[in-house]
């Protein structure tokens, strides 16, 4: 038997077919009539089977049976676990408040989303982001405040009519191989020019005409330098810009603060090759540019993002073929996003008034911010979190309903939240995989993986809807995340039900493709539906901002306080900035980069995963490491400034594809095969020499992942 479904081995939601014989899943290929991947299929989709079968899945829910991370479980009935967290839920409210109440989502790929409406459900504001601070939520805010919508990342892009494509801190070779494959696919049928600005040598800059090898967290310099150079020229579509934007002059003044040689400076990018590529993006039409959570992870995250759409804007490739296209819209559709608190899902605004920082970071955070990218931007920053739980700030956090993520892994300052997390009353982790984060809870709930779940899926990152198909039946008694929350809300009788008014999934998936004239039953049958591709839209509609146009300077900014145009920032620990530092810490760090065979901290314990990359790396230059007489294969400890008195272990790679004042270091690292509670999680994982302390990008609170300091010592 072949079953059509989605893979959701990562963010890319690629069409499979997935062969079963007795009962069991034993082969996954890709599905050559799906409109998003075309038949091709990455490593960890066709791993997904070592997962679904791998004999330490959770299968069963557990209660804790000893003190908090003792490793001590006892098997328990859904009935019992969903009995005891709904107490425990009850308990909390009544000593605290509904605001002591908290879900914790990652960045999935499933839809730990959910976890927000058990907060939303019990009357608590608090939905927590492992990391939307850092990933997503800056480029999201930047792009609505400037046009509306959000272009720029994956469905943007419309890379195999495009002439010219320009990257900036991305690799969707890895990070989203479909859209990887459509840019080199745009590069080979149009011979189109790609510009890639990284400071790595990755294998998408070994395929560029132009690499911009930038200092890490200087690309907001960049861009500005490029606009720069593209105003001062002429170079920009002077119909598009008096038509459809305002703020074009207040624009140039603040581009003409970064004349090339300033911008040099900064960057460490030549003047010349700043110049080449400005005016071959500018005048190759159409051209694209894309961008990815790097410029998500730096401090000037939002304002970096901002001067990109501008980029975008001035040169009129803005929705046009081969440029950079607004995303269509389903009509009569409900995007999953209301799954992480979006339409009858959305706290009533006098409760999401008193999220924790709403004053803080009132696009994030408050009801101010929701047209900035809807629900999935509502969130508690995670270092306002870790306050609570410790005990400061407004209320206290009490209790934590966490799905689709591992925040042991993927916050910074582990070890401060490892302890964080034993003060709460109740923790419930729903996972597949006894993680250093359940390893802490009171109840570990086994979730059902992608091939065991029918699902409406259309991620962010696409132009369909699909029908996500169960393939087998869930193994033991895992069971989707969604139902679970469902069952857990249904009994706690002074929850509000209107958060979540569906009896079951499928009658929730009925609703969300009713007004298609559809129902689920009807979508899989379907498989997908794609939405017609139309060309400059905003000449009928205009831009959904304040004036209808592109705000080069933004009202909406303008409005909160902050500075209505993009800016550069430098990194608050850098050569430049603390030189006192440098002296003690003399290579800049940047990490983060991803990698095909792991999806954040997913998938260590797969073995067709772990076998092709087995440790945690850093990349080194030859020339540095010898210096420092480190050989490659080496282990060694990095260290940096922002956790004194902290390191982490990794493995030296030695590689000429990166400045020989920079290092590169792997993320998401724990060992399972190590014994519990960490896990090895403060081993080498990086997070434990980050911080999210201060300072923060003003607008979303990002910390600096790209261009902090850092020193490596071989290890004798």
């Amino acid at each position: 038997m072949i079953v059509r479904t989605v893979c959701q081995s990562c963010h890319s939601e690629c069409g499979v077919l997935a062969h079963v014989e007795g009962g069991r899943v034993v082969r996954i290929q890709g599905d050559p009539d799906h409109p998003n991947n075309k038949g091709y299929i990455c490593v960890k989709g066709k791993a997904e089977i070592g997962r679904l079968y791998h004999p330490d899945r959770l299968l069963h829910p557990l209660k804790r049976a000893g003190g908090r991370g003792e490793g001590k479980w006892e098997r328990v009935s859904w009935d019992e676990a969903l009995d005891g967290i709904a107490a425990g839920l009850t308990a909390v409210k009544d000593e605290y408040g509904a605001e002591a109440i908290c879900g914790m989502r990652g960045t999935g790929p499933r839809a730990g989303g959910v976890a927000n409406l058990v907060a939303y459900a019990l009357g608590s504001p608090n939905a927590i982001s492992v990391d939307l601070h850092i990933c997503y939520a800056p480029s999201l805010i930047a792009e609505n405040v400037t046009i509306g919508t959000s272009t720029l990342m994956e469905r943007g892009p419309d890379y195999e009519n495009a002439q010219c494509i320009l990257v900036f801190g991305a690799h969707p070779l890895v990070s989203h191989p479909p859209r990887g494959r459509d840019l080199l696919r745009g590069r080979v049928k149009n011979g189109a020019k790609l510009v890639v600005v990284d400071p790595r040598r990755t294998q998408l800059a070994e395929k560029a005409d132009l690499w911009l090898q930038v200092r890490p967290g200087t690309d907001g310099a960049l861009v500005l330098g490029m606009i720069n150079v593209v105003i001062a020229e002429g170079l920009y579509d002077r119909d598009f810009v008096s038509s459809w934007c305002v703020g074009f002059e207040e624009l140039a003044a603040r581009a003409a603060e970064y004349p090339l040689e300033r911008v040099s400076e900064i960057t460490w990018v030549p003047a010349e090759e700043i110049r080449e590529a400005a005016r071959l993006y500018a005048t190759t039409k159409p051209a694209v540019l894309h961008h990815r959570v790097a410029m998500d992870q730096n401090i000037t995250s939002t304002q970096g993002t901002r001067a990109m759409i501008d980029l975008v804007a001035i040169t009129g490739n803005l929705d046009v073929r081969g440029g950079n296209r607004l995303p269509p819209k389903i009509q009569g559709y409900y995007r999953t996003g209301i799954l992480s608190g979006g339409a009858v899902c959305a706290p009533p605004p006098e409760i999401e008034e008193r999220r924790l920082g709403a004053e803080r970071f009132p696009l994030i955070s408050s009801p101010k911010g929701r047209f900035c990218g809807g629900p999935t931007l509502m969130f508690t920053h995670p270092a306002l979190a870790m306050q609570a739980m410790e005990g400061e700030g407004p209320y206290p956090l009490k209790a934590m309903y966490c799905s689709g993520g591992n925040p042991v892994i993927n916050t910074m300052d582990v070890k401060r939240f490892w302890a964080a997390l034993e003060q709460l009353d109740l923790l419930v982790v729903a996972d597949y995989f006894m993680t250093p984060t359940a390893e802490l809870a009171d109840y570990v709930l086994p979730a059902a993986t992608w091939l065991e779940r029918d699902e409406l899926c259309d991620d962010g990152y696409t132009d369909y809807i699909a029908a996500r198909q169960k393939v087998v039946e869930p193994l033991g008694e895992a069971r989707e995340d969604l139902r679970i929350v469902m069952e857990l809300v249904k009994r706690i009788p002074w929850a509000d039900r209107a958060r979540i008014p569906w009896d079951s999934p499928e009658e929730c998936y009925d609703w969300m493709v009713a007004g298609m004239g559809l129902t689920f039953a009807d979508l899989k049958r379907m498989g997908y539906y794609v939405e017609p591709t139309v060309y400059r839209k905003y000449e009928s509609s205009g831009f959904d901002t304040p004036s209808g146009k592109v705000e080069l300077s933004a009202s909406r900014f303008a409005d909160l306080g902050y500075d209505p145009l993009p800016a550069y920032t430098e990194p608050p620990e850098s050569p430049v900035s603390r030189p006192d530092l440098f002296a003690e810490y003399p290579l800049i760090l940047t990490t983060g980069a991803r990698h095909i065979e792991y999806f954040c901290s997913e998938g260590r314990q797969v073995g067709a995963l772990r076998d092709r990359r087995p440790d945690p790396e850093i990349e080194i230059n030859p020339t540095t490491a010898s210096e420092l007489g480190i050989e490659d294969g080496t282990w060694i400890s990095l260290e940096t400034p922002r956790k004194p008195g902290e390191k982490v272990r990794l493995k030296a790679k030695l590689t000429d594809g990166i400045d020989p004042r920079v290092v590169n270091a792997a993320y998401g690292w724990w060992f399972p095969e190590k014994p519990g509670p960490e896990h090895g999680c403060f081993d080498s994982n990086v997070n434990v020499v980050l911080t999210m302390d201060p300072p923060w990008e003003d607008i979303c609170g990002s910390v600096p992942l790209k261009g902090t300091l850092c020193r490596v010592i071989p290890e004798r």
